[in-house]
């Protein structure tokens, strides 16, 4: 068992396992991550989905530190700052200036999640629907483990236990247009707002586009706030900078947080429509909402400097190309592997089903287990629904994708000739 006497409490990571080397990181280069007991290994997650630019860009490395040295901290707390009015005008302008005008910094995504059922809730009041306090999310989606963002989330993660309150929250299953439909008829004139990922992380599942037309159709329908929760999918990792533009028609306010600073901020950004905005400035009533290390010369200077970078690398195409060369690495994967199920999502965000034996999906508390292997085998993979998720940076090279899909296969077979799954005890 590993020393459980050090003072760092991880996020997610089973007690046992705290203090083990590694499991520590210690520096990163490229789409590489050196652990301290002395292992390089190759990133198959972009970090925690963020890194989509790779570790260790020299010109976001550079921004920040100028930001510092210039102008330390700055906040847009009852002020503004320069930083942050340029930051906010490069978002609007990437996301579409014709439809956003505003945007509202934070610090991560479940707080970005907060504030957008804050805007939705006080929109809805100046137009003259304070009935409206519901807002719906989907089963399985994942929007954070802040409060209000936690009760929003659509698994079981323990919001009895931490006593959150989901009173005002509703939850419908996904690329189920029926279900939300019912649901409508029963409370529409109570619900301000829905949040959906376009992609779900929680098993790397795309919003059909069926599904998304029918969306939009009942929000005009009955006036509720449309949501993209894009804190995954945002900067390039699904095919356009953001997944929400291939809609066919916008939603009324876009989160944003991973991508945004290549990982190297606490960082997020709610793109607020102009018709939403606009009902704020004619009332002229304030948003209550304010972080202290939201929109920071430092943070803004690396959403500058990210969106810099995103052009003049051509991201958003580069991942098209290698999601392309990704589905085949899959495919050949699946037709290969008899362990390997199916595989879902969408650009260079996926997921990798794997059965066992018998044909039943591998239990999850088998999951870590897998991941571990892979681990072993020399690549980081990021747990998912019966089998792991491969997220890799935008700036992949064909050949670290090939590396990154042996290090799967090796993982998987390992994995199944040392520890099969007992059915039985797994359940």
């Amino acid at each position: 068992m590993a020393e459980t006497t050090r003072a760092l409490w991880p996020s997610l990571l089973d007690p046992a396992l705290h203090g083990t080397d590694e499991l520590c990181a210690v520096s990163a280069r490229g789409v590489r991550v050196r652990f301290a007991d002395g292992r390089e290994l190759l990133c198959g997650t972009s970090g925690l989905w963020n890194t989509n630019l790779g570790y260790g860009n020299p010109v976001i490395a550079e921004a920040a530190a100028d930001a510092l040295r210039e102008a330390s901290y700055l906040s847009v707390f009852r002020y503004e700052n320069a930083y942050a009015r340029r930051a906010a005008e490069a978002l609007v302008e990437v996301c579409d200036a014709d439809h956003y005008g505003r945007v509202i910094f934070s610090t991560s995504g479940g707080a970005a999640n907060d504030v957008v059922m804050k805007v939705a809730r006080h929109y809805q009041a100046l137009c003259g629907q304070e009935r409206r306090k519901l807002v719906v999310g989907l089963r399985g989606g994942y929007h954070g483990l802040t409060f209000g963002a936690f009760g929003l989330t659509g698994d079981n993660l323990g919001q009895q236990l931490y006593g959150v309150d989901q009173r005002l929250v509703r939850h419908v299953a996904p690329n189920e247009i029926g279900e939300l439909a019912l649901l409508l008829e029963r409370q529409g004139t109570q619900i301000a707002a829905m949040v959906v990922e376009p992609v779900i992380g929680n098993g790397a599942v795309p919003l059909r586009p069926d599904y998304v037309a029918g969306l939009l159709a009942l929000r005009e329908r009955y006036g509720f706030l449309l949501v993209a929760d894009e804190v995954a999918t945002g900067f390039g990792r699904t095919g356009s900078f953001f997944a929400s533009q291939q809609w066919p028609a916008l939603p009324d306010l876009v989160i944003t947080s991973k991508g945004l600073t290549n990982g190297t901020s606490a960082a997020a950004a709610v793109l607020v429509s102009r018709r939403v905005a606009a009902a704020f400035n004619d009332a002229g009533s304030m948003l209550v909402h304010g972080e202290t290390q939201a929109g920071t010369p430092v943070t803004c200077a690396t959403i500058l400097a990210t969106i810099a970078e995103m052009r003049r690398l051509d991201a958003v195409a580069a991942g098209r190309q290698l999601s392309a060369l990704l589905e085949k690495r899959l495919a050949a994967l699946t037709a290969t592997h008899p362990r390997v199920e199916t595989t879902t999502g969408l650009g260079c965000f996926r997921s990798i089903r794997i059965t066992n034996a018998d044909g039943l999906p591998l239990p999850q508390t088998e999951v870590p287990h897998l991941v571990a292997e892979i681990r072993r085998a020399g690549a980081i993979v990021h747990p998912g629904v019966h089998g792991i998720q491969l997220l890799p940076a935008l700036v992949y090279t064909a050949a670290e994708l090939d590396e990154l899909m042996t290090c799967v296969r090796t993982g998987i077979d390992a994995y199944f000739a040392v520890a099969p799954v007992d059915l039985e005890t797994a359940r």
